[in-house]
Formats: structure tokens, C-alpha cells, sequence
């Protein structure tokens, strides 16, 4: 049972007793899923699963009658999956890789396959390797020994630079000093030089990674990545791909072949179809809203949306897919 939960029945106890053999009225919410709260899991405030989460949790609260829903700030994909699965979180948005290991009980989750189910393949996130200039990194391999965060501890991004770094030859726990951080405390070091290189996976622009930038104009470089495919394709599937990462996004002198990889929104096995169906479909019916949030709330639509395999959908959502 999830905190708030139990906070409740403490207080809803209370009150029969003092009310006593008294009628009590029905409270607000009563007879919807979880008194018609919605938490959803995004990601570090200064990322774009935090900001589109809000922005679904809006969207929710307005267009599902009953329902209210919000945004919390976690520590992203891994912790994500993990909270939705014992029932703490309703929905959270996540890296597909995660997914599928958390689904199957694979890499971090080894043995121990998590319950969850989609909604929604979303947008892309790109993986993003911003290096100190005055660090002297100017390849992939020169970031041997150098202080480099991938993330927060458990993250969807902690994940993936791991396996970027041993695709690319690196050892990520003996050759590098490696730096488990949030995106705000990385951006941190970053500008402070504590930190010499960072990895983080998000939508084009990462609101952290702009305000890098921003801040210490000529100060860092983000590296290419497009190399590594092939290796990380040996090594765990067709999970990843190769994009370019435009110039426009943060104003670079050219594109960045960098690695993607999808999102997907995922909900507890638990949850009503119907809930299941209103949810998906609002992502659907209300894009241009969700886009106004953030650019890539519009990088998504139906036709590819049901491919979340081996995270398979939610029987509401598939429900919506099917109707046409």
C-alpha cells in the first residue's frame, strides 16, 4: 500500500470513530482508482521527462473527469519502473532499454522481472556526451580516467553509459572515476571542474544541458557517439540508434552523430482499462497541447506509438490502438 494510502485509511479511521454509527459522506473521489489520484514518475527537474511529465499530469487533470494527477521529481527510469511495479508511482515515462530489462528481468534487474505495462512508444532521447574543453578530451577513448558522471544511480542514462563505455573499451567501473550524479548536480561539477565529461539520455533541448551551455559560452563540447552502434547492437539488440543531433538544438557548430534511444510511458498492470484507454488516448487527442510543453510532445504519433515490445501494452491501450 503506498504512503498516501495508508495516511488516509489512518485518517478515515479516525473519523469513524468520532462519527461513530453516523452516516459519513462520500468523499470526494470515491469509487475512482486510488480516490482519483495519479502520480507520475518523470525524471531530474531539469529534463524533459520532467517537464512533459507536468505537462501530461495537466492534461490528465483537465480532461479526465474525476481524475487529478502530478508530477513528481525521482531519479528517472530505473526508479521509475521500480516504484510503478510495487504500486508508489501510477505512470512514469522511462528509457525503452530499461524497459525491457526491467520487463524480463534482465541486467539491473536480473531475476528480478518487474510488473509493468505500456501505454505509449514516445519520443526519442538522445544520448548526450558533454565534455570540459579544458579537460582535453577530444575523443571517445580519451575519456579513460577522467571524472565522468552517467547519472544518477540506477537511471536509465546510469545504465546506458555504462554499456557505451565497455562498447567503446572502457572499463566504467576501474577506468574512469565515475560520478553517479543528478542532472543538476553534474551540470554543477560541470561548471565548477569537478567534473570533466558527463553522459545524459533526453529530448532535444534538455533544459539542463541549455543552461550548461548557456553559462559558460565555449566551455564544453558535446562528442560524437554514432560510433558505437554497431557494438552496442552486438552487445544487447537493436535497441539503440544512430541520429544526428542538430546544431540547432544547442547552437553547435554541426550536427553530432549521437546514439538514441525510445521512451516509453508505462503504467501498473493494476490499472482500470478504462483508465488505461483516457490516458492513451489524451496523448493522442491533445498533442498539440502536450506539445506547446515541449517540442517533443509532438515527436510521437499513433502509428508507431504500440510498438513497445517486450513491454507489452496495457489492454486499454491497446483497446484505443485498435478502435481506429
Amino acid at each position: 500500500m503506498r504512503l498516501r494510502s495508508k495516511i488516509f485509511a489512518a485518517v478515515l479511521a479516525g473519523a469513524l470513530l468520532l462519527a461513530g454509527c453516523a452516516s459519513v459522506p462520500q468523499r470526494p473521489g470515491a469509487g475512482l482508482w486510488h480516490g482519483g489520484r495519479i502520480y507520475i514518475a518523470t525524471g531530474n527537474t531539469t529534463g524533459v521527462f520532467y517537464t512533459l511529465g507536468g505537462g501530461y499530469a495537466d492534461l490528465i487533470t483537465k480532461y479526465v473527469p474525476g481524475y487529478e494527477a502530478r508530477a513528481e521529481p525521482t531519479g528517472a527510469s530505473g526508479e521509475n519502473l521500480q516504484r510503478v511495479a510495487v504500486g508508489d508511482m501510477d505512470v512514469a515515462l522511462t528509457l525503452a532499454d530499461t524497459a525491457a530489462d526491467a520487463y524480463t528481468g534482465k541486467g539491473p534487474f536480473e531475476g528480478r522481472p518487474q510488473k509493468v505495462v505500456a501505454l505509449a512508444r514516445v519520443y526519442k532521447s538522445y544520448i548526450h556526451l558533454v565534455v570540459r574543453n579544458t579537460s582535453k578530451i577530444t575523443n571517445f577513448t580519451g575519456l579513460r580516467g577522467k571524472r565522468i558522471s552517467t547519472g544518477s544511480a540506477g537511471s536509465g542514462i546510469d545504465i546506458a553509459a555504462g554499456r557505451l563505455l565497455f562498447a567503446g573499451g572502457i572499463n566504467p567501473d576501474t577506468e574512469i572515476v565515475r560520478q553517479r550524479l543528478s542532472l543538476p548536480e553534474t551540470t554543477k561539477g560541470m561548471l565548477a571542474g569537478t567534473t570533466d565529461a558527463m553522459f545524459f539520455a533526453g529530448g532535444l533541448p534538455t533544459p539542463g544541458i541549455t543552461d550548461l551551455l548557456a553559462n559558460a559560452p565555449g566551455q564544453f563540447s558535446i562528442l560524437p557517439l554514432g560510433e558505437l552502434q554497431q557494438a552496442l547492437t552486438y552487445r544487447y539488440g537493436a535497441v539503440y540508434g544512430v541520429a544526428k543531433l542538430p546544431k540547432a538544438a544547442y547552437n553547435t557548430p554541426t550536427d553530432v552523430d549521437t546514439i538514441v534511444v525510445g521512451n516509453l510511458i508505462v503504467v501498473s498492470p493494476d490499472m482500470p482499462e478504462q483508465l488505461a484507454h483516457d490516458l492513451t488516448k489524451i496523448l493522442f487527442e491533445h498533442q498539440t497541447e502536450l506539445a506547446r510543453v515541449h517540442p517533443e510532445g509532438g515527436n510521437y504519433d499513433k502509428a508507431t506509438a504500440p510498438n513497445t515490445d517486450p513491454v507489452p501494452l496495457h489492454p486499454g491501450a491497446a483497446r484505443y490502438y485498435s478502435s481506429g
